[in-house]
């Protein structure tokens, strides 16, 4: 009795030292956790740029002298409130609304006959009906016939409409002027987190005043909108089911 309990003890040990297994596990009792909160500081370390964030920024505006309603180091008499340095925070809009439509058919048919014979050949052709085998007719040697027929047919048809909105911080600024951006966002209910996340590169001079941005004016950006939990487990393809549709040759 001691023997079996052994071997399934050994046979679970690498499995309770698995991370992906005891997440999976605590997912499907507890639902998907929330990821904590980042800081684009993590960001800059791990690239070694606090350097370039700290030269980013600038120097905080004097007081006013006497007598006078200028600020030695100001820009302006107003305070800009749109995203500029390393840390602040501006806002994305996402309205994305695309649809497309493409249909496409092939249609090829081929047909060949050949035929061929010999009718004298030095006189050899009466030898040839003694040595091939009875009912060979030299003037029909050779009579081939072909025919192809192929056709095919091709639609798509998308269409997406997503309406968001989400605050992204700024990462870096760039010798040029330009600002790297990357926000995240996680809605859970219930058992199911809905996740968004946002990344790209935008121009200071396209933030409008109210600090925002649309979406089509983020450069390289990178846009994910997806969510983990019970729903999405039962919409996604398992993955056994997902290899033999990859892999499977017929």
């Amino acid at each position: 009795m001691r023997r079996p309990l052994l071997i399934l003890l050994l046979a679970a040990a690498p499995l309770a030292g698995c991370t992906s297994l005891k997440e999976s596990v605590s997912d499907a009792v507890r639902g998907p956790p929330l990821t904590p909160m980042g800081h684009p500081s993590v960001a800059l370390e791990s690239r070694d740029s606090l350097s370039i964030a700290a030269s980013a920024r600038d120097p905080a505006p004097q007081p006013a002298s006497a007598n006078s309603l200028w600020r030695s180091g100001a820009r302006a008499f107003f305070n800009d409130q749109r995203a500029s340095r390393v840390g602040d925070i501006l806002t994305v809009l996402i309205n994305i609304d695309d649809s497309a439509k493409t249909s496409n058919a092939t249609t090829a048919t081929r047909t060949s006959a050949n035929t061929a014979g010999v009718t004298n050949l030095f006189g050899l052709e009466t030898l040839m009906t003694k040595v091939l085998p009875k009912g060979f007719d030299p003037a029909q040697a050779i009579n081939t016939n072909s025919s192809l027929v192929a056709g095919g047919t091709g639609g798509v048809t998308r269409q997406e409409q997503i309406t968001l909105t989400i605050a992204a911080v700024v990462t870096n600024v760039l010798p040029n002027g330009n600002l790297e951006i990357s926000g995240r966002q996680e809605v859970r209910t219930n058992n199911d987190t809905r996740v968004l996340t946002v990344a790209g590169i935008v121009r200071p001079e396209d933030i409008t005043s109210t600090n925002t941005i649309l979406h089509t004016q983020i450069a390289e950006a990178r846009i994910d909108y997806g969510g983990r939990g019970d729903v999405e487990a039962v919409q996604k393809t398992s993955g056994g089911t997902a290899l033999l549709q990859r892999f499977f040759p017929f």
